[in-house]
């Protein structure tokens, strides 16, 4: 999906496009004594993009446009300003940059936008100042910015350990298809880790039960990986937002292979059996009025990649 035209960008200026995310598995532990509750997740890219424009300035600032963009903060604490920063100091860079920031994942959905956003802002940084670092210095920041973030730079499949940073490729074939049932009202991933802990009183078991969904994958038996889709935190966000449930319930109905809240919610992930059943699943989602917005994707995809410019 292209959000918005790739050519006729200023001179000085690369556009790179990242994809969000749905969490095929999600198993957590207990909170540390660091306040990080170690996690065992298996992270699909999917079709759902944000798109970073970095255009060279004298200061570092950014800008949003698309759905949701209002909630974006455009201050020092904004993500993708973050990733700006940390390349600049890695590489010894001494210009700003403009980011500007097209909103296709939702904000707050558990999807990962905003690490889709860092993603894509280290890329086109890097790009945009030849600074000639390596995938793995990249990944290094990107560990540094967020537990997402590493997994929106490599994107396709991967198993995520640790914060869930700590990736390892995951051998998947062919094609998924999907349809997310979107709510405007966000989730607050510490909110929603607050209720996990308080349903689940010591340390959880992360012990490995995710071998059918691993041969799901590499069968590319969307029927067996949707009989297999696992999610820690959603009773969790379902304590926090109960009217998840409605949207699970429907995609149940219209017949999908899987559903589940992606991450820490509350977006709403259903697996289809094709693109044409998750175009019916996204219109039983609308016909219903159980979301805000509705969107379907494919995946595996690519993660953080130059589309345009430098």
């Amino acid at each position: 999906m292209t959000l918005t035209p790739v050519d006729d960008l200023p001179e000085r200026a690369v556009r790179v496009r990242a994809p969000g995310k749905v969490n095929l598995s999600l198993r957590v532990g207990g909170r540390q004594a660091d306040g990080y509750h170690p996690v065992s997740t298996v992270f699909q890219a999917v079709s759902v993009y944000e798109e970073v424009v970095a255009t060279a300035a004298e200061d570092y600032t950014v800008t949003a446009s698309g759905p949701q963009s209002e909630l974006v903060p455009t201050d020092g604490s904004n993500l993708a300003l973050r990733a700006a920063r940390a390349v600049a100091e890695r590489a010894g860079v001494d210009e700003g940059v403009h980011l500007h920031l097209v909103k296709g994942v939702p904000v707050a959905g558990g999807m990962a936008g905003g690490s889709a956003d860092a993603a894509a802002a280290l890329v086109a940084c890097d790009a945009l100042w030849s600074t000639g670092l390596s995938r793995d210095e990249l990944l290094e920041l990107a560990a540094d910015l967020g537990s997402d973030v590493p997994f929106s730079l490599v994107g396709h499949t991967a198993v995520g350990q640790g914060r869930g940073h700590l990736l390892t490729p995951a051998l998947s074939r062919g094609e998924f298809h999907w349809a997310f049932a979107v709510q405007d009202r966000g989730l607050s991933t510490a909110a929603v880790y607050a209720a996990f802990d308080e349903l689940h009183a010591g340390a959880q078991d992360l012990e490995d039960r995710d071998v059918p969904l691993m041969q799901a994958l590499l069968a590319g038996d969307a029927t067996a990986l949707g009989a297999a889709l696992h999610n820690d935190l959603e009773a969790a966000a379902l304590e926090l937002d109960p009217g998840l449930a409605e949207p699970l319930a429907i995609a149940t109905d219209a017949g999908a292979l899987g559903v589940v809240v992606s991450g820490s919610g509350p977006t709403v992930a259903a697996l289809a059996r094709s693109r044409q059943h998750a175009l019916a699943i996204a219109a039983a989602f609308t016909a219903s009025g159980v979301a805000d917005r509705v969107l379907t994707a494919t995946g595996p995809v690519a993660g953080a990649r130059v589309v345009a410019g430098e």
